[in-house]
């Protein structure tokens, strides 16, 4: 973090854009700050091209104005139901606002809104950090008001709400989620009593719409260590109320002193290793929803000790209620992390023998244009602390990605598709639709990927006729 004096602060905003804003605000007689992250930024030397700016007076006003300043390369959309305007000019937009109090019903986050202060609106900010304002006007351009010291929990890296965290939290639930995110993105600690509030405040999170929950736990799985965020929502109460699936995954159950690892936090070392890897949202859900059918298959056998056998047939059959729960996008993204979740085990298997030509076919035939992908996934999932046995998967998954590029160098889908489907199938023998052209289809297609006869209509054709002659035997 940097500090800066006004003078600094001036001189960072010395840009046209501010300097018409000023001129604009001067002119219409209205004091103008910018506010929020965009100062926040200021301090943590990160670049925006999101303004936001409190006026005390109308909001609407100014941005009318200034877009007569702008002229034809400016774009105005204005919002009168919310109070607020924005002006898109070229790479930057601005978002207006009328300073503004607001009070709360108990059943709802939608605030009753009437016009305030400055004082009014830096009293209704999420958090310190996100309450700070500097002047635009002429006269004191540049000059920072931050009556909660913002400044001082930037520099400790503190989260801490402006005034009571509970009624911060009671009020408008969301903020609990967008607390652990602000921690998460920015790597800082939250402060204490703020934490406590987020304890006592979590039930309160019902309230919230299952896309805005969505949208913060993306904005925390696109941090770079989105495992902090994860522990922090469990600390507070709140992962067991949005995704107690995943809540539950942290139990260590020991019998005849034999314990099995704790799947909570293996999986958040899975995420963050992924996330070091990739930018792909639904490849990090993917991690983070890998392990999440154990719950449910973990069971006990003497011989071997904790099993979960089937876990990811399990937890891929989970995947579609947990998305349409949290209102994430019931599309090709739910089917991609579905398939991810379900095929996560098969290069483990692999590895964790020796590498046939047949079993990589069978895996490029599965995962197809996946492939890749599920790989990166798998070889985060080796947080085995037995270093001789995690080398001998890592040195099997380069012999699996070797066989893999030589295979992926043909075109698979002619090699291992059988060229005879199911319709070709029942033609030939006179048969409806039934389990006995699975068992055929089955067969050729094993055939094939086990590289025990050319893939082509003749031989396939011969091969079933004697097939099904057995089957008639």
């Amino acid at each position: 973090m940097k500090e800066l004096s006004d003078t600094e602060l001036a001189q960072l905003l010395d840009k046209d854009i501010f300097h018409l804003i000023s001129q604009t605000a001067d002119e219409l007689g209205v004091e103008c700050y910018v506010v929020g992250g965009y100062v926040r930024d200021l301090f943590l030397e990160r670049p925006s091209n999101d303004i936001d700016v409190v006026v005390v007076g109308s909001g609407i006003e100014v941005a009318k104005a200034l877009k007569e300043k702008l002229g034809k390369k400016a774009h105005l959309s204005v919002f009168r139901n919310f109070g607020t305007a924005q002006v898109k000019y070229r790479d930057t937009e601005v978002e207006f606002v009328g300073a503004r109090k607001e009070s709360y019903r108990h059943d709802s986050r939608k605030p009753i809104v009437e016009d305030g202060t400055l004082e009014d609106d830096q009293n209704r900010r999420d958090f310190t950090i996100n309450a700070m304002a500097v002047c635009l006007n002429e006269g004191r351009f540049g000059e920072l008001v931050d009556p909660f010291d913002g400044i001082g929990d930037l520099l400790y890296g503190c989260i801490r709400t402006p005034l009571d965290p509970n009624v911060t939290f009671s009020d408008d639930p969301l903020r609990m989620m967008r607390c652990i995110r602000f921690a998460t993105q920015l790597n800082f600690y939250i402060d204490e009593d703020t934490f406590e509030a987020l304890e006592r405040n979590a039930e309160r999170i019902r309230i919230i719409s299952g896309e805005r929950i969505a949208d913060e736990l993306n904005k925390i799985m696109m941090t770079a260590t989105p495992s902090k965020g994860f522990v922090d929502l469990q600390r507070c109460g709140l992962l067991q109320l949005i995704m107690p699936e995943i809540e539950l995954l942290d139990v260590v159950d020991t019998r005849n002193g034999r314990a099995h690892k704790n799947n909570f936090y293996h999986t958040l070392e899975v995420l963050d290793n992924i996330c070091k890897r990739t930018d792909n949202l639904w490849l990090r859900w993917a991690a983070l929803l890998h392990d999440v059918g154990k719950p449910k298959s973990k069971r006990w056998d003497p011989a071997v000790g904790w099993t979960f056998h089937n876990h990811n047939i399990i937890g891929a059959k989970m995947v579609p209620e947990m998305f349409r729960r949290l209102k994430l996008p019931m599309d090709t993204k739910m089917k991609y992390v579905q398939k991810l979740v379900e095929l996560h085990m098969r290069p483990i298997v692999i590895a964790d023998e020796e590498v046939t030509d047949s079993a990589v076919r069978r895996l490029l035939n599965d995962a197809g244009d996946d492939i890749d992908d599920l790989m990166m996934l798998c070889e985060a999932d080796i947080t085995s602390k037995n270093q001789i046995r995690k080398q001998h998967f890592l040195d099997n998954f380069t012999i699996v990605r070797e066989k893999l590029e030589v295979l992926k160098l043909k075109d698979f889908k002619r090699l291992f598709q059988p060229c005879i489907d199911g319709t070709e199938i029942m033609q030939m023998f006179g048969l409806q639709q039934g389990p006995e052209v699975g068992v055929l289809k089955k067969y050729i297609k094993d055939a094939v990927l086990d590289g025990k006869v050319e893939n082509n209509p003749e031989t396939l054709r011969q091969l079933l006729i004697e097939k099904y002659q057995q089957m008639q035997a």
